[in-house]
């Protein structure tokens, strides 16, 4: 292999899209391949891998998640392959090219911008100049330093080729994934448009804002590949997805059309730009079809304007309240952002929570290079990360102390609102002291008790939360232990319950409850895959209060029996 593209990819699952399309639209399989590893992966193994391919250039995707592992590559390939040109692109190192190419000094060039073209004709530049001669590295970067979107450096001096046009027909681009492999595992990346014409000052696809889109019938047909194949999860990487509301429904309609009963298409959307035909539509729409990312960002409206974004918070919460609950919603929120305080932040988390998310987000915001972001941290005392991922440290408006105290709020809202085995408790405590006032409060209780040093199982988060109701005498804590009770039984069967735990058990009333039930048919296997508990509360109301009390038989799933789930019975209850 003449031209190596090398992907670090997150974790196994993932596809690295940019080295496949580029890889393709050259379609020169000999002068042009990829490899894909982790970043979990031993830099050994990876040094390997690249080595026994024996490249004469390699070209690595970068990211911000990416960066760390890369650069050590970078630096240990020049000493195995000495005579190996290295390159890289990528949103990480092609916005910070002059930046990352003084920094590595084994560092020969970087590819800024789109990739396609500009990796097509340095790849003609390779074959014109070597087909029939051995590789001079110095020779071939004295040819591409005027090509069109690199940066290339020869000695002390860097060269910049200019900006390169961008690809105006998308569908020049080919299917990126012809031969699809371990559908049931890994996750697909797709693009319908590239572009996004709002002006989010943090984010890097502000900087270009002329939006391209696929062709609708070649879209059409990559899905079918996508349906056809059973692939189980498709991310489309549209910046943002609902621009043109005939043309994103039309693609929502073929999908409906011809779905398979397994693929799940993800989307990131702008909810309050949906409109009254989309949202008609979405209420058709079963569930294991869709899941959105929907950014909200902030409340805060002198935030949102700050940074770019819209200001419509009434019609971004109607929105997201009218779409349905079969499709999977994941809500996003940055702390960090302009005129955002603690105090502003809480608003913001409960305006959010509020909207019933099925899983919340809470992200830092990263001062990206070359974005608009960049120049007003700088000018206006923002403290952040030196190196990626540029996480913002304290601003005007939150010291360091606050932003780690977000920190443990992050790792409590993904414990116990993300993981959805708190379901009961958390919706209970959320309506009845707030959800921010919760989890500040318990964040600050974590914190003195060394909860946050290291990594905890889902079943310390029960005892945890048990601790710090446990020795109030308050009737709304005693309703939320019987609810995590609760949760905690109806997630699975139990090998045996811990000390916080106080189990209402009585044989005789289980084997009752199964008989009411299908009953009992194998009493080893029933009794297995069931428990029985009662409780102080009945957590199937609505208005939950102490003493209507409940017996309850819970039902888990049975190993390799088709349709089978955990479900909960309720068996008899008191007014």
């Amino acid at each position: 292999m003449k031209i190596l593209l090398v992907a670090v990819n997150a974790c196994y699952n993932h596809t690295n899209l940019a080295v496949r399309s580029i890889c393709h639209y050259v379609n020169n399989f000999e002068l042009m391949n990829f490899g894909e590893w982790t970043i979990n992966q031993n830099v050994q193994d990876i040094l390997r891998g690249i080595s026994e391919k024996s490249p004469d250039v390699v070209l690595f995707s970068s990211y911000i998640w990416n960066a760390e592992i890369v650069q050590k590559l970078i630096c240990d390939v020049k000493k195995i392959l000495p005579d190996c040109v290295i390159g890289a692109g990528g949103p990480e190192m092609g916005f910070y090219a002059e930046g990352y190419l003084k920094k590595l000094v084994p560092l020969d060039f970087v590819l800024f911008g789109e990739g396609e073209e500009t990796a097509k004709e340095i790849a003609g530049i390779y074959e014109k100049l070597f087909a029939d001669c051995d590789f001079d590295g110095n020779l071939f970067l004295e040819k591409i330093k005027t090509v069109g979107g690199i940066y290339t450096k020869i000695g002390n001096e860097i060269f910049f080729g200019g900006n390169r046009e961008l690809i105006q027909d998308l569908s020049d681009m080919p299917f990126a994934y012809p031969q699809i492999t371990d559908p049931d595992n890994r996750i697909y990346y797709y693009e319908s448009s590239r572009g996004c014409p709002f002006s989010c000052s943090y984010c890097m696809s502000s900087l270009d804002k002329r939006v391209r889109f696929m062709p609708l019938e070649r879209v059409f047909e990559d899905i079918q590949r996508f349906l056809d194949a059973n692939v189980r999860l498709v991310k489309f990487v549209d910046r943002t997805y609902n621009l043109q509301s005939k043309r994103y429904i039309a693609i929502w309609e073929y999908i409906l059309a011809h779905h398979n009963n397994k693929t799940m298409f993800h989307f990131e959307i702008e909810a309050e730009f949906l409109d009254e035909e989309a949202l008609a539509f979405l209420q058709k729409v079963p569930a294991g079809v869709m899941q959105f990312e929907i950014g909200v960002q902030s409340s805060n409206k002198k935030t949102l304007e700050a940074v770019g974004r819209s200001c419509g918070t009434e019609k971004l919460a109607e929105n997201i309240k009218r779409i349905p609950g079969t499709i999977h919603s994941h809500l996003d929120l940055i702390a960090g952002l302009p005129f955002e305080d603690l105090e502003s932040f809480g608003k913001s988390f409960d305006f959010t929570m509020a909207l019933k998310p099925d899983a919340l987000q809470l992200g830092f915001l990263k001062v990206l290079h070359g974005t608009q972001m960049e120049q007003f941290a700088s000018e206006n005392n923002w403290k952040w990360m030196e190196n990626p991922p540029y996480e913002t440290f304290s601003t005007p408006y939150m010291s360091y102390e606050d932003m780690m105290f977000l920190k443990d709020v992050e790792v409590l809202v993904d414990a116990y609102w993300n993981s959805e085995s708190f379901e009961k408790t958390i919706n209970y405590i959320g309506k009845i002291v707030g959800f921010w006032n919760f989890f500040s409060r318990l964040a600050t209780y974590g914190k003195k008790q060394g909860v946050f040093d290291v990594p905890h199982k889902e079943s310390f988060w029960f005892e945890f939360l048990a601790s710090f109701v446990k020795d109030s005498a308050d009737e709304k804590a005693k309703i939320v232990y019987e609810l995590l009770r609760f949760d905690f039984i109806r997630s699975g069967k139990k090998g045996g319950f811990p000390d916080w735990y106080k189990h209402n058990y009585n044989k005789d009333f289980h084997r009752d409850a199964l008989e009411q039930n299908g009953g009992v048919t194998n009493a080893r296997l029933d009794f297995a895959y069931s428990d029985y508990d009662e409780f102080a509360v009945n957590p199937f109301e609505d208005d939950i209060k102490l003493g209507k009390k409940c017996s309850v038989l819970f039902m888990y799933q049975r190993r390799n029996v088709e349709g089978s789930k955990n479900k909960q019975i309720l068996i008899s209850k008191e007014k």
